[in-house]
């Protein structure tokens, strides 16, 4: 019994708590507090003063990048007449294109620092790959939770649909066919209309019974004078193509829908994983090809890599900032989320207990008990009836079965009602909704944000290194030339011919000696 009333809960992780603690300031810096509410002005500026601390990273690393070509273009154009003394110091004592000494030193350092801040790129693709697919496991799962909560919201809908429409079918078929036929006896006929009349009252109260309507079916009517006039029934269907209504003036529908927001979390959350892949391949085909251009030593494709490195870091201190901004919304929301559903959705009842299924299906339960004694009142007109009238009118038979049948049908529904409406169910989707987005989601979030953090700092890096490294490469003159002084020199090519003809030579001193 202990394990079966155990209520799932849900607790704020330590990463929700310490990005929920971060210092808020707008536009004009002065402190706010972090309520999560995401449609106030003062609340957007908070977030914006955090996307702009990235900003404020790319403009220094901007800086850097452009302090180290100006390096390279003006400080090194000075050096060239000292490196060519140098050059034909060392020449002597150095093969291949007379790369040594302090020369030599300098190509080895900036191409170690090339390939040093490639291997981080790649490891922070690796963090990105990971981040992503945690976020969408969060992602799937609030879907889900919201998708099943919907299935049953649309169920509960389908059974108070039923219910009503039954209930008005036999009031206006086999009631008033029983009135008429009890004209001339009164006490059976107040006992029919005392069916009819409590029959009218389990229509008022399920159809006071709002929660399942106003969740999901947005279509139905709110004059409540006309009992059960403007109900349209609603076939419910699994999660995974559960309907939804879609708003037309506002951010969330009012009433809120949870199949609604289920879709809409899915087709963003699609374009979201599809635009971190597309971003995690440019940087490792740009990472992939710049070590391919190191190694080469082809000039033209490190240029190009440059131009897509200048891109990627862009991306990456663009999509930080974005990062940022939903991080700490999200922890803001994540703290206490109990606050903005119940303001969202409209569900508050004036109490304030921690599980917000709660506050409303208290009202439904004792509307559905009120409901099942009016049945039950029913019942015990139509067995007095069943005894005393059918003996004096047998024609009333027919009718009186058809009402039976609708009650039982009825009764049915009841019992299914009462286990739908049970509060662990829509809880428990509650509350692994809320997981998935602060646990998983909130997780590959900040893994995502360590990934922008580490691959900007790698293109700033890759983007400082790859001027020098393309620099040292040797032309295509200067290959053309060493070839030219190789077969032209005359020891090299003397020395050659002797290691080719040996037998020759000998042959010659043994004929004359």
């Amino acid at each position: 019994m202990a394990a079966m009333t155990t209520v799932p809960s849900y607790t704020p992780s330590l990463w929700v708590r310490v990005c929920h603690a971060l210092p808020r300031l707008d536009l004009s810096m002065q402190m706010k507090d972090n309520i999560f509410v995401p449609d106030s002005w003062e609340y957007q500026q908070t977030l914006l003063v955090l996307s702009s601390l990235s900003a404020i990273a790319l403009v220094i690393s901007l800086l850097v990048v452009l302090s180290f070509l100006i390096h390279y273009c003006c400080c090194h154009r000075g050096d060239r007449g000292e490196g060519s003394e140098e050059e034909e110091e060392d020449e002597d004592g150095s093969t291949g294109h007379g790369y040594s000494g302090k020369k030599g030193r300098g190509i080895c350092c900036v191409t170690w620092v090339a390939v040093a801040a490639v291997t981080l790129c790649c490891v922070a693709i690796g963090i990105g790959f990971y981040g992503n697919s945690e976020a969408n496991d969060g992602m799937y799962q609030l879907t889900s939770s919201l998708l099943t909560a919907n299935y049953t919201l649309a169920s509960i809908d389908l059974l108070i649909s039923d219910t009503i429409s039954g209930l008005q079918l036999s009031i206006s078929g086999p009631l008033t066919s029983m009135e008429e036929l009890f004209t001339g006896s009164k006490p059976f006929l107040v006992s029919t209309r005392n069916c009819r009349r409590l029959s009218e009252n389990v229509i008022n109260l399920l159809s006071s019974i709002s929660l399942a309507r106003s969740s999901v079916d947005t279509g139905l009517g709110n004059d409540s004078s006309v009992s059960g006039a403007s109900i349209i029934p609603l076939t419910p269907v699994p999660p995974s193509v559960a309907p939804t209504v879609v708003p037309t003036s506002s951010l969330l529908p009012n009433p809120f829908s949870p199949g609604w927001a289920a879709n809409t979390l899915m087709v963003n959350e699609d374009y979201r994983w599809l635009s971190y892949v597309l971003l995690l391949l440019l940087d490792l085909i740009v990472c992939l090809f710049i070590l391919l251009g190191l190694a080469k030593q082809a000039r033209w494709l490190l240029i190009l890599m440059t131009v897509l490195a200048w891109l990627a870091l862009f991306l990456s201190w663009g999509s930080l900032g974005l990062e940022t901004a939903t991080v700490v919304a999200l922890s803001d929301f994540c703290s206490d989320p109990n606050m903005f559903v119940l303001n969202s959705t409209q569900f508050n009842s004036g109490t304030s207990s921690g599980t917000v299924f709660n506050l409303p299906l208290h009202k439904q339960h004792s509307l559905l008990t009120q409901s099942q004694r009016a049945l039950s009142n029913i019942h015990t007109h139509l067995s007095s009836l069943d005894r005393n009238a059918l003996t004096q009118f047998p024609k009333a038979e027919k009718s009186l079965r058809e009402v039976q049948q609708i009650l039982n049908s009825t009764e049915g529904n009841f019992h299914q009602l009462v286990a739908l409406l049970n509060c662990r169910g829509l809880n428990k989707d509650y509350i692994d909704s809320l997981k998935g987005l602060c646990y998983d989601g909130m997780e590959g979030l900040l893994y995502l944000s360590l990934y922008s953090f580490l691959s900007a700092l790698a293109f700033t890096a890759i983007l400082c290194s790859l001027p020098g490294a393309w620099r040292s490469f040797p032309s295509e003159s200067e290959e053309y030339e060493d070839s030219d002084s190789e077969s032209e020199d005359p020891f090299t090519s003397h020395q050659a011919r002797l290691q080719t003809f040996p037998p020759m030579a000998t042959l010659a001193m043994r004929a004359f000696p």
